[in-house]
């Protein structure tokens, strides 16, 4: 799975969630925790990257049973099972913003 769990309103310095409970219940839960701004767009498309880049090293490394459509990842109508190489950086490990398990 690929899931990330995302706060919003990093910008402002009263939040109803503070980023250490944001963090901490994402590593209770074994997720990514990222905060994001709306209004600047710190970390928006970041979010998405990270979410596409761990979806498709899934799919290289075989998590998910292409066959199966309940798993979300459906092939165009007139295409065929292939790899191809999909061009999204990487994101570093130490990266502003991002905590993980």
């Amino acid at each position: 799975m690929a899931i990330i769990l995302v706060g919003n309103k990093c910008d402002l310095e009263r939040r109803e969630v503070s980023a250490e409970e944001g963090a901490q219940f994402a590593r209770q839960n074994g997720l990514i925790f990222l905060e994001t701004s709306a209004k600047t767009a710190k970390n928006v498309e970041e979010a998405f990257l990270y979410t596409a880049r761990k979806i498709y090293d899934n799919i290289l490394e075989d998590v998910y049973d292409l066959s199966n459509e309940s798993y979300g990842i459906k092939y165009g109508p007139n295409s065929q099972y292939s790899r191809v190489k999909l061009d999204i950086p990487s994101m570093p490990e130490s990266r502003s913003g991002f905590s993980c398990c």
